[in-house]
């Protein structure tokens, strides 16, 4: 079946709530599994385990600004 192009364009308009609602419901089944999560919080990469406690990973860079379309190249 194929969908109008009206259609594609309301779907992609809801990609990142589908993505914010995918990433915590991932976060919490994770958690519930008894695994740990890392995450980053205020510029520190964070362990949160299934007991609530935390434990500080390391500190990480600063973000890199980019502009949408603009590419960046990795340097190996």
């Amino acid at each position: 079946m194929a969908l109008s192009e009206q259609a594609i364009s309301f779907l992609e308009e809801h990609i990142p709530e589908l993505a914010s609602v995918a990433f915590t419901q991932a976060y919490w089944a994770a958690l519930a599994s008894g695994s740990s999560v890392l995450v980053s919080d205020h510029g520190n990469l964070i362990e949160v385990f299934p007991d609530g406690t935390h434990k500080f990973i390391k500190h990480l860079p600063p973000a890199t600004p980019v502009t949408r379309g603009q590419k960046l190249e990795r340097n190996s």
